[in-house]
């Protein structure tokens, strides 16, 4: 049942671009042999950066909203290694934990003011403060910004 209500809240927010999912889990992460479940307010009550910055996807400057994925990882007990993020559709991405900072790659489930749907990219996406850094502008950079993220593991 609980797999139908989220497979149903996706649905919703695809064919809805406006709406986002709110309630429900936005994010499991699995890690030393647990699954840990996040709902939009456990990621918001974790604390949040906020990052303004372009992106090679969008048009203008974006205004993200997010838990650093160092935090989220470290709440968990998990200092290094590296974590595999997945996105609705499978795609994933391998992010090392040693390349992560207090500020850098968030888990961004706000953008510009507003949660985002599955059509807007969400409901979370990795990103990182292109703008900041040359160092955040490289392919690898860039492979690692995973939108319709729903899944983490650490390894």
């Amino acid at each position: 049942m609980k797999k139908l209500l989220t497979l149903l809240g996706f649905v919703t927010a695809l064919l809805m671009p406006g709406v986002a999912i709110s309630e429900g889990t936005v994010l499991s992460v699995r890690a030393e042999g647990s699954v840990h479940d996040y709902t939009l307010a456990q990621l918001r009550a974790l604390g949040e950066v906020k990052v303004q910055t372009t992106t090679i996807w969008t048009e203008g400057e974006q205004h993200f909203v997010g838990v650093p994925l160092r935090s989220l990882m470290a709440g968990l007990g998990i200092h290094s290694g590296t974590v595999t993020a997945s996105a609705v559709n499978d795609y994933a991405v391998v992010i090392p934990l040693a390349d992560a900072s207090a500020t850098a790659p968030i888990i961004a489930y706000e953008r510009n003011g507003a949660t985002m749907s599955l059509r807007e990219k969400g409901p979370l996406w990795v990103i990182y403060p292109y703008d900041s850094d040359p160092a955040y502008r490289t392919e690898e950079t860039y492979s690692r910004s995973i939108w319709q993220l729903n899944r983490l593991a650490a390894e």
